[in-house]
């Protein structure tokens, strides 16, 4: 059994390790940013997040871990293997967690190929990089503030697309790779510039908390956990597997979960009213906001999961004016959000990507509930 702290036994933060949760149920959220001061719990959410997550089943000795559901998205390997044998051997691994260090260089990240061996063999060999080991897994980049643009620029990219690309003289290799991105950092060290900002999905700033009863449960669950971390991890094990199941159960329903016409229309007056540049952060509020009605067991989206998604979504993508920090409060998001709802019919016939009736939907949650 790996060190690592539970999940559950994090005091507080409930909006952090939410967002977390909605990018472990929908990896092409876009991954998230935590933002906070030392101490506050960052990076021991995202280490014990990837101990929440299922195994997967991978493509056996594949060096880029291929999905063997996924046809579409396998690698050259995987696919010239398929060709020649006309199946592919699958087994069963624990969800990876990439612990990516602040000195990465581009060729770290992504990989090299080797051109020598190439021009004089004639053949493509590929040494895989960061996303190579981390495609169905979680990348966690601390301080990634402090990281060269152009590497958060490549991360980023990757996420989005789901695929990895590396060309040199002519020559391309391409692989898989999706991944829950997780990104710390500390303010006080210096922020990222506003193009890297909005390229990540969600964002979380957070606090140290200053109730001293929180507090004291803080100290005494980290010397239990110090005192005997495989005991403490045992303890809680009960509530680490419930999560777990919540994920699997929501990653089963996610796809399935419908919006209506009404929806689609209120995240958009949202993100025009507050500004907001591109059409990234409407997607995002979207993808969110079914994640957290798959998380709670439902095949709908309501206001309130459009209201959630946009308080991770949009923070960090609203400036007041050009020289104003990012920034935006929860209660102005409720203004919005109830001004949005009083001028809107409330009509939500028009549902969308909706393929059964209430009956069926309640036979889908109960037979998948858990």
């Amino acid at each position: 059994m790996r060190k690592i702290y539970p999940f559950s036994a994090i005091v507080g933060q409930d909006l952090m390790k939410l967002a977390l949760l909605l990018n472990a149920i929908n990896p092409r959220i876009g991954g998230v940013l935590i933002r906070g001061e030392r101490g506050t719990a960052k990076s021991t959410a995202a280490r014990a997040l990837s101990d929440l997550l299922p195994d997967v089943s991978v493509v056996k000795d594949c060096r880029f871990g291929c999905d063997p559901n996924q046809e579409i998205t396998w690698c050259t390997d995987c696919q010239n293997v398929f060709r020649q044998m006309g199946k592919l051997d699958i087994v069963m691994r624990p969800t990876s967690f990439v612990d990516l260090p602040v000195s990465a260089t581009e060729d770290r990240v992504v990989g090299t190929l080797d051109i020598e061996k190439a021009i004089k063999q004639g053949e493509r060999h590929f040494e895989p990089g960061v996303l190579a080991y981390a495609n169905r897994g979680l990348l966690y980049i601390d301080e990634v503030n402090l990281l060269d643009d152009h590497v958060v620029d490549l991360l980023l990219d990757s996420a989005a697309m789901g695929v990895n690309v590396v060309e040199r003289e002519g020559i391309s290799f391409s692989h898989p790779a999706r991944f829950i991105l997780v990104g710390t950092m500390n303010p006080e060290e210096g922020d990222l510039r506003p193009q890297l900002l909005d390229r990540f999905a969600l964002s979380v700033d957070i606090q140290g908390i200053s109730n001293a009863t929180d507090r004291v449960l803080i100290m005494e669950r980290m010397l239990d956990f110090d005192r005997d971390p495989i005991e403490f991890q045992k303890g809680w094990q009960s509530s680490v597997d419930e999560i777990s199941a919540k994920i699997q159960n929501a990653r089963d329903l996610v796809e399935d979960v419908t919006y209506s016409q009404k929806h689609l229309q209120n995240i958009a007056s949202l993100t025009t009213s507050f500004g907001v540049e591109g059409h990234r952060a409407d997607l995002v509020i979207l993808r969110a906001a079914r994640a957290h009605a798959a998380l709670d067991s439902r095949l709908k989206i309501n206001d309130n999961d459009v209201f959630i998604a946009a308080r991770l979504a949009l923070p960090h993508r609203v400036r007041k004016g050009p020289f104003d920090s990012v920034g935006l409060g929860v209660g102005e998001l409720e203004e919005r959000m109830q001004a949005i709802e009083e001028g809107s019919n409330g009509d939500e016939s028009d549902v969308i990507n909706d393929g059964s009736s209430d009956s069926q939907e309640t036979k889908e949650i109960k037979k998948k509930q858990i």
